[in-house]
């Protein structure tokens, strides 16, 4: 039987003096026995003991130094993420590159074996075999990508600071639109940018240019299109603060269901189902269709904590509380949201 190394876990120690800080890093075992047998299939030079593991750890090492860097950009709450990542990544090629000694072993090359009785049909599965492997080598390579990424996107609304984010968001597209308008009033009544106390002499040039353009049909330094789409995302911004802040008046509560339970996760703001068994296909389709995801890793289907949640899970009979009410009328402060509702309809 191949002998596989056990995995092994890098100290903090080792870490930092091989250059990395903050990343916790496990190197997956790599089956040395079976990479040698690959070699010796398809090579007529000798296998280099130990090859392998160091080519695995060169590729782990580049996930790390990759993730170190997205550290320094990234806000902490994702930190954590980044480590997942790393792991997966770690766990992931470790198995790729397994399988692929695997496969390399089936069957000998032509050079090394000879054309005499050559087994063509078990060189096809064997070569069908590679180009999955490559595909699955090429998946896990994006792992780097999602590395890269992380943290990256817009203001998460489980983000602990996301409603001073995008008020401070706010705050500068208000600015901006300001800004536009004015500038445009100045215009208007000059007839020209020279002596505009708004802005400074870069930007002056800048938007006389952009004006002597053949596609600014527009005479006002800002288009009519830019002052639209800047006010679109004004009101969208405060729509969204305003269902955070009433997501935080709301202050969510769980409930039992027959079979399960329900979870208000604030840290990871999700609302979690706990089933105590594995649902039906059609109730998996109901919680897939009313938002709700499948986290392996916690073992719940989960959502994004908010109201809309907490409606998706009252349009679904099987979780309905033990108490006989809805999801909507358990939580805290329920019918003031309901009155205030009402009031700003009327």
């Amino acid at each position: 039987m191949a002998e596989i190394k056990q995995e092994e876990t890098v100290t903090q120690e080792e870490m930092e003096q091989a250059g990395y800080v903050g990343i916790p890093v496990t190197y997956y075992p790599i089956n040395e026995d079976m990479a040698r047998r690959a070699k010796e299939m398809n090579s007529f030079f000798d296998y280099q003991p130990g090859s392998a593991t160091k080519e695995y750890r060169h590729c782990v090492n580049q996930a790390v130094k990759i993730a170190e860097q997205q550290k320094e950009r990234a806000d902490p709450i994702y930190h954590e993420k980044i480590d997942r990542l790393v792991d997966t990544y770690a766990r992931k090629l470790a198995d790729n590159m397994n399988k692929r000694y695997e496969i390399d072993a089936r069957v000998p090359s032509v050079m090394v074996a000879g054309p005499a009785n050559f087994p063509t049909r078990k060189k096809e599965k064997q070569n069908a075999a590679r180009d999955s492997n490559m595909e699955e080598w090429r998946q896990v390579q994006g792992i780097l990508d999602k590395i890269r990424s992380t943290g990256m996107g817009g203001i998460r609304s489980d983000h602990p600071q996301a409603i001073g984010q995008l008020e401070q968001k706010l705050e500068r597209l208000e600015n901006s639109q300001k800004l536009m308008k004015d500038v445009n009033a100045f215009y208007r009544k000059n007839k020209t940018l020279e002596g505009c106390p708004l802005l400074n002499k870069e930007l002056t040039h800048r938007l006389e240019a952009s004006m002597e353009q053949p596609w600014h049909y527009e005479s006002k330094p800002f288009a009519s299109y830019m002052l639209s789409n800047n006010s679109a995302e004004i009101r969208r911004l405060k729509k969204r603060i305003g269902e955070l802040k009433q997501n935080a008046e709301v202050g969510f509560c769980g409930w039992e269901f027959d079979g399960g339970k329900a979870v208000v996760n604030q840290e990871a703001g999700r609302l979690q189902l706990v089933f105590g068994e594995k649902p039906s296909p059609e109730h998996r389709a109901q919680l897939k269709a009313n938002g709700f995801r499948w986290a392996p890793k916690a073992g719940v289907w989960q959502r994004l904590l908010n109201r809309q949640a907490i409606q998706a899970a009252g349009r679904m009979e099987f979780v309905r509380p033990l108490s006989g009410q809805t999801p909507q009328e358990l939580q805290p402060n329920a019918g003031k949201q309901v009155e205030k509702q009402k009031s700003m309809q009327r």
